[in-house]
């Protein structure tokens, strides 16, 4: 079994294996070809302006992250068109149908990128031009295999003159359509060929082999050859969003065992089930089942003595009975009473965060799966959302409160700061105390938060503009409050704000705290956002390009969280992924909603 992923740079330590095997296999398979093409690959995807074409890298995979095989496409968006530049096994590993899986999976990137059709070279099958049998027998065989998909060569052309006459197994220039029906036109099948030669082989060929080349495309339409291999209707590419494309969506499935039934308590479960709703219907998102972590992470975030005392009064509890605290060690706190639950207000910031038998279970679940996610990310993932509840960004390294017992988001950028400086960016409508307080006198985790002031919004004693971190730290810390009245617009202008800030940290990987609270009816919150605003934010979060998870925080209004949800990661997702066009299922997800 193997699995087809992008690769989208050297960021992340499985990419950076993969690329690494890809280049093994580059000078194993392709001796001929210059070295150039395999040590420059990580520079091709990291800076794709410089060579004129956009590298898109795919491999397939095994469990063990072995590769077995690849594809390099290049992407000229300014003509429209995609150039299969190598398609290749590994030495080892030969059929398996995993050049097939590939060329597949390259079919439906060039279809979603709006391409004319894809292009590549094949050594001829033609005795006139290659000489030896065996050869001429390979080359046949590739031929064949691409005719399987309806491309075949340009016919009519001199795409497959020698460069030097006399030159065996000068190449074919195959064209595939992607089904797409339509005829090629002579000019512009002339400016493609010009750019494959000029931009691809500038070293290699003249002025006046170009011009010679393109002026022999007479044809207008350009003619193909006919069919050599058989005459099955051609295999069409699928319009969907891809495996490797998709969102990872790593979701709770136990947080709804915490359930406070009292009126006013905001927190509950119809909060994720209104948002998997509108998420399943939009086609972007692949489930992720959550794994188990050992509690390390947590404690590397955590004191030990406040994770004891949570877990140990929670499990006490009978069911449907919850603790609220009520008292608060502001004269003494060295000194804790005896009882479990008068205990509650030294580490507690509030007094309407309760504590039930249900909390610590489906809060500590809220870690596994945040950390299954920025695991996922690690796996060379673009985009994962831990969809979890309770949320956890009032929760600080010894205190609970605000709806939060652990700070997901802080345990999994501090799992992720092992392979790269991160920031956290908090866009709930209240401000990430818990983060801020965490990694207080840190440099390598950046923490970003746009909220209400503190003077009118919860948790009211931090988020203040002159909290810019203690120590190492300083200046790595940033928070952004508004005041009571934002719109869409002004919410943006602090979001590109915060982005710069960010962009400018350059971090490795991005942590969002999602918050679905700054939307319009929010009983906790007071700003105006909108669905499109949602998506418009989306697609801003996604400018620094970065690996990103994404964690629930806040959102209250049942009515519309779904739909806020659904429309932020469409602008997250299309504008993670460029140019891309949304396959029919989710564009009719997006139309549906407002």
């Amino acid at each position: 079994m193997f699995r087809i992923r992008r690769i989208h740079d050297d960021v992340v330590p499985s990419n950076r294996s993969a690329i690494e095997q890809v280049q093994e296999i580059l000078r194993a398979q392709f001796p001929l070809a210059p070295e150039s093409e395999a040590a420059g690959l990580p520079e091709k995807l990291r800076n794709p302006l410089k060579y004129r074409f956009r590298s898109i890298l795919f491999v397939a995979e095994d469990g063990a992250g072995k590769v077995r095989g690849f594809a390099l496409l290049l992407h000229a968006p300014d003509l429209k068109f995609s150039y299969l530049d190598f398609l290749s096994a590994a030495t080892t590993r030969t059929g398996g149908g995993i050049g097939g899986a590939l060329y597949e999976r390259v079919r439906e990137e060039a279809l979603a990128l709006g391409a004319t059709g894809i292009f590549c070279e094949c050594l001829p099958d033609d005795p006139a031009l290659s000489k030896d049998p065996k050869v001429r027998a390979q080359n046949a065989r590739r031929l064949a295999f691409y005719e399987r998909y309806g491309a075949r060569p340009l016919a009519g052309t001199a795409y497959e003159t020698p460069l030097t006459p006399g030159d065996d197994n000068p190449p074919y220039l195959v064209f595939d359509d992607l089904g797409q029906g339509k005829p090629l036109k002579r000019e512009q099948a002339r400016s493609i060929v010009r750019a494959i030669l000029e931009r691809k082989y500038a070293q290699l060929c003249p002025r006046s082999y170009v011009e010679m080349v393109v002026g022999s495309i007479q044809d207008d339409p350009v003619r193909l050859r006919a069919p050599r291999y058989g005459t099955a209707e051609p295999i069409r590419p699928q319009q969907r969003v891809p495996e490797d494309e998709r969102i990872a969506l790593v979701v709770n499935a136990e947080h709804s065992i915490h359930h406070v039934r009292e009126r006013g308590y905001v927190e509950s479960p119809v909060r994720i089930r209104s948002i998997r709703k509108q998420l399943d219907a939009s086609g972007l998102f692949a489930e992720v089942a959550p794994r188990e972590w050992p509690d390390r992470h947590i404690e590397a975030v955590h004191d030990r003595d406040f994770l004891t005392y949570l877990k140990k009064i929670c499990l006490e509890q009978a069911k449907d009975q919850p603790v609220y605290p009520y008292v608060f060690p502001i004269r003494n706190a060295a000194r804790p009473p005896k009882d479990l639950a008068v205990r509650a207000g030294y580490y507690c910031i509030d007094t309407f965060t309760p504590l039930q038998k249900n909390a610590w279970l489906a809060a500590r679940r809220a870690v596994d799966c945040t950390l299954t996610a920025a695991d996922d990310v690690l796996r060379g993932r673009r985009i994962a959302y831990s969809l979890v509840r309770p949320p956890g960004h009032h929760a600080e390294r010894r205190s609970f409160g605000g709806f939060c017992y652990l700070n997901s988001n802080a345990v999994a950028a501090h799992y992720l700061s092992r392979h790269g400086k991160v920031a956290i960016l908090d866009i709930d409508y209240h401000h990430g105390n818990g983060q801020q307080e965490i990694f207080y006198e840190r440099a390598d985790v950046l923490t970003v938060s746009i909220h209400g002031h503190p003077r009118l919004a919860y948790p009211y004693f931090s988020g203040f503009a002159e909290e810019t971190g203690r120590g190492a730290g300083e200046g790595f810390n940033v928070n952004y409050p508004l005041p009571e009245h934002v719109d869409g617009p002004a919410w943006r202008e602090t979001l590109q704000k915060a982005l710069r800030r960010i962009q400018a940290y350059e971090p490795a990987f991005l942590v969002v705290a999602l918050g679905l609270d700054t939307a319009k009816g929010d009983p906790t919150g007071s700003w105006t956002l909108s669905a499109k605003d949602f998506e418009e934010s989306g697609r801003l979060v996604a400018s620094p390009g970065l690996p990103t998870v994404v964690v629930q925080e806040g959102g209250y209004d049942s009515r519309v969280l779904g739909t806020n949800a659904r429309h932020f990661f469409t602008g997250l997702w299309k504008g993670i992924h460029g140019e891309r066009k949304l396959p029919k299922r989710a564009a009719k997800a997006e139309a549906a909603g407002t």
